[in-house]
């Protein structure tokens, strides 16, 4: 049973810095591509946002323009795990973070596209 789980979220002040974790077991994600999406509160899954990706290759596509330069994903195959270091943190960022996996392998930021989703781990980001 293929499993992701997140973890390094948390409460910081603005300006300050995260890094978040998942995880994966069950089977080798390797050729896996990993992403990362955000559901800010009071919206509903379907309204969740493209964060970030990287696809087996190394290949990475950063979502909002509101991120890039501030979050970067990276992932340790050796360790099957994926990471989003997020700096610069800002009171908008406040969501919770999900890490997807996709089969495929490539780089995309269809949710739909990914076969294997975390539970969450909680960003939030007071001003």
């Amino acid at each position: 049973q293929a499993q992701l789980v997140e973890s390094g979220g948390g409460l910081v002040q603005a300006g300050g810095s995260l890094r978040l974790s998942c995880a994966a077991s069950g089977r080798t994600f390797r050729y896996y591509s990993m992403g990362w999406f955000r559901q800010a509160p009071g919206t509903e899954e379907k309204e969740r946002e493209f964060v970030a990706t990287i696809a087996w290759d190394g290949g990475i596509i950063y979502g909002a323009d509101s991120v890039k330069g501030r979050f970067t994903i990276s992932r340790d195959n050796a360790k099957n795990t994926v990471y989003l270091q997020m700096d610069s943190l800002k009171p908008e960022d406040t969501a919770v973070y999900y890490c997807a996996a996709g089969v495929s392998g490539w780089a995309t930021s269809t949710p739909a596209r990914y076969n294997y989703w975390g539970q969450g781990t909680q960003v939030t980001v007071s001003s």
